[in-house]
């Protein structure tokens, strides 16, 4: 019989391309001169890769599943809310959220100036401390789609403890 840890590890990924008459949303950051990305919801790379994170770590499968892009209901969804929902399905699970690690990944924009806003956006939704969440941003220095500027990617790690479990 196997027996679950009290801990579990969730990675994600998320990429769009970039499309004409989209805003930009990372991390919940509305970035007003840059240009958007193609996608069902607002298309927040960042906070989808910590959404699957969340969903693949609580064992509860992805975005696609809980979702989907053909229902109508997520069309236009801010994704800091679909993030608290699976923060929410996985705490059905007797999980929640410890840290959180996301790498943006494109040549534009910069997010030097607006990570701590986007740390603290998702840590809000994650449920944590704005210290239990690290953005990062990466280039690929002109290879592939992100960098010839098609488009934007990102990547997160999620630990989910036990909701059970006495605090130290």
């Amino acid at each position: 019989m196997k027996r679950e840890t009290g801990v579990r590890v969730g990675f994600g990924f998320d990429a769009h391309r970039f499309a004409k008459g989209r805003k930009l949303v990372l991390g919940g950051v509305l970035f007003p001169k840059e240009r958007g990305l193609a996608g069902h919801s607002d298309a927040d790379v960042l906070s989808h890769a910590v959404t699957d994170a969340v969903l693949g770590a609580a064992g509860l499968g992805d975005m696609g599943a809980h979702f989907p892009d053909t229902d109508r209901r997520w069309r236009g969804a801010d994704s800091l809310g679909l993030l608290k929902e699976a923060v929410r399905l996985a705490a059905a699970r007797g999980k929640r959220a410890v840290n959180a690690d996301v790498t943006l990944i494109g040549e534009k924009p910069r997010i030097a100036a607006v990570r701590r806003r986007m740390e603290a956006n998702l840590a809000r939704a994650l449920g944590i401390s704005a210290a239990g969440v690290n953005v990062k941003g990466k280039t690929t220095e002109g290879m592939g789609f992100t960098g010839q500027g098609e488009g934007l990617a990102a990547m997160a790690v999620v630990l989910l403890e036990n909701a059970t479990r006495l605090e130290r």
